[in-house]
């Protein structure tokens, strides 16, 4: 017995979308301009400010988002992952992100979130210092100013590595554009039971709001290191 599908599902809402790609932009940035030092560093402040702000959008659009966005759509519970990984998943587990690209996507969030707040207290006696390290002890700022350069680093690349090769994994091996459905939000040939993300104005007006309100927090946060 065929199932019935639809030619596109929308997957992705416009403000996900328009997330995925500024983050992997200012983490690239950020990459770069702490490989350059000297001058670059001031830009890899902002860029930090600017990385948190789009975390804590995640946060509130993972709660109020689209539909395939929410946190508590894709983040598996450990029956369904253990189904998954045996090759019984469902066609909801690939609709979005799968098992295992969900417990991915916590882990680098988790992961970019604590080399933001590792950077807003570090300081490294030079031409470095963070927006928080006012608050904090010495003990804090030199654990903070070790683990930024040193674990979290390797941490970051590590995942970025991974999710790179799952990308060309998928792209080659099993014939899945992930990355275009990350540009224009759809997947095709999905069973016609799954629920499509809201989009449209429906989206973008709050997550404008959500947007701005993050950016202010953030601001907030940088203007601490002058006040």
């Amino acid at each position: 017995m065929s199932i019935r599908t639809t030619p596109r599902l929308r997957i992705w809402d416009l403000p996900t979308r328009l997330f995925h790609w500024l983050l992997a932009l200012c983490t690239t940035a950020l990459i770069v301009t702490a490989q350059i030092g000297g001058n670059a560093m001031e830009w890899h402040l902002r860029l930090g400010h600017a990385v948190l702000a789009l975390l804590l959008f995640r946060i509130i659009w993972g709660f109020s988002g689209g539909y395939w966005s929410r946190f508590t759509t894709f983040i598996p519970s450990p029956a369904r992952l253990v189904r998954y990984l045996q090759g019984q998943g469902t066609p909801a587990d690939n609709a979005g992100h799968n098992p295992l690209g969900a417990l991915s996507v916590i882990a680098m969030l988790l992961i970019l979130g604590m080399q933001v707040g590792t950077g807003l207290v570090s300081d490294d006696e030079i031409a470095f210092a963070g927006s928080l390290v006012r608050y904090v002890s010495g003990d804090t700022i030199a654990w903070a100013s070790v683990w930024h350069k040193g674990w979290g680093q390797w941490l970051v690349y590590a995942i970025l590595g991974l999710h790179i090769v799952a990308l060309v994994f998928y792209r080659i091996v099993k014939r899945k554009p992930l990355v275009a459905a990350m540009l224009h939000g759809d997947k095709l040939n999905q069973p016609q039971d799954l629920p499509p993300s809201r989009d449209g104005w429906a989206a973008v007006l709050p997550a404008f709001f959500f947007a701005a309100a993050c950016a202010v927090m953030a601001y907030w946060v940088w203007t601490r290191a002058t006040f």
